[in-house]
């Protein structure tokens, strides 16, 4: 009889050939496993593939497990993938997502208040591909679409859930650097003032 392999030998090479995220329900599935073993036999492949310092890493996303490289290498992965950058977003694109990000559900005229300029293309955009979704209506006139991201949005960010994001405190400047940056435009308004 044919050795089938082990579960662990099962787990990764599905994992290897998946396009998507797994969960932990489809794995068991396929490979006719109790849910709860597969679920412990991934987290020790994490474990080990982490201790090994792989070039990739196992990671547990909203939508499930998935096969990603690991940030020790990200330097040098950014460098291959970004031989073509046609896919990318723009900076328009993401600031309108880090906002949707932080703000959900939110409109796109909040939006476009917080950005100062027009996000309706950019809002299309990131509709198209998959970052954001309608996730109803506000109340009152005109009841506006509000929208929130998706799964693949966590997924793309390698993130399990909203809560994990970056705190929104660290991308702000501290008081400090604020106060000096307004002190700093005094002295320059003072200066031109002397000049004319």
């Amino acid at each position: 009889m044919r050795d089938e392999g082990s579960l662990e030998q099962k787990l990764e090479a599905m994992l290897t050939v998946a396009l998507e995220p797994i969960s932990t329900e489809e794995l068991a599935d396929v490979v006719e496993a109790d849910g709860e073993l597969v679920a412990v036999t991934l987290r020790a492949l994490r474990q080990e593939f982490h201790e090994g310092r792989r070039g990739f890493q196992l990671a547990e996303l909203a939508s499930g497990w998935v096969l990603q490289s690991s940030p020790d290498v990200a330097l040098w992965v950014g460098k291959f993938a970004n031989r073509d950058v046609s896919h990318r977003l723009s900076s328009a694109a993401l600031e309108t997502l880090a906002i949707i990000a932080y703000r959900q559900p939110i409109s796109r005229a909040q939006i476009t208040a917080l950005r100062g300029v027009n996000v309706d293309g950019v809002s299309r955009l990131l509709e198209q591909r998959g970052y954001i979704e309608e996730q109803g209506r506000a109340g009152g006139p005109g009841q506006p679409i509000l929208y929130a991201t998706t799964e693949l949005f966590l997924d793309r960010m390698g993130l399990s859930a909203l809560r994990d994001l970056p705190p929104i405190e660290e991308f702000m400047p501290t008081i400090e650097t604020a106060n000096q940056l307004v002190e700093e435009m005094d002295d320059d308004d003072n200066e031109s003032s002397e000049v004319s």
